[in-house]
């Protein structure tokens, strides 16, 4: 009898431990990998390097929750030109990204170290000369010619 009840007593604890786990315990929060909005500039770049190649890029920033106007809320009824989307100083973004990424090479635009070096300083430049509420960079999609 002694024998029995040293196996079923820490069985039986598995079993309710078992039960509570799956059953009666919340499930864990989750937690967001990305807080704010993913806002894809909506035209790719096409962009000659300093090296004398090419490279064709999309663009995408990670903006603070709240930051992107609602849709429909652009000043007067005025639609941005064709190729724009919703953000407000998007040309300015543009231009950014195309002169921090002219004055690089395809090597750095090819290796990972490199394209976050870029990232990180197109992100502190947008940050310094606009009033873009970004948290980061995204280079979506990368071809070099």
């Amino acid at each position: 009898m002694k024998k029995k009840l040293m196996i079923l007593v820490p069985v039986l604890l598995l079993v309710l431990g078992g039960a509570y786990k799956f059953a009666l315990a919340k499930p864990a929060p989750v937690k967001k990998k990305i807080n704010g909005t993913v806002y894809v500039l909506p035209k790719d770049f096409l962009i000659n390097l300093k090296d004398g190649r090419f490279a064709k890029l999309d663009v995408a920033l990670v903006l603070k929750e709240g930051a992107l106007p609602a849709a429909g809320g652009e000043a007067a009824g005025a639609a941005p030109p064709d190729g724009y989307g919703a953000l407000p100083q998007e040309a300015a973004v543009r231009d950014i990204v195309t002169n921090v990424v002219t004055d690089s090479t395809s090597d750095k635009l090819i290796s990972r170290v490199g394209r976050s070096k870029l990232k990180k300083k197109i992100l502190k430049t947008i940050l310094k000369t606009t009033d873009v509420e970004a948290e980061d960079v995204l280079f979506t999609d990368v071809a070099v010619q």
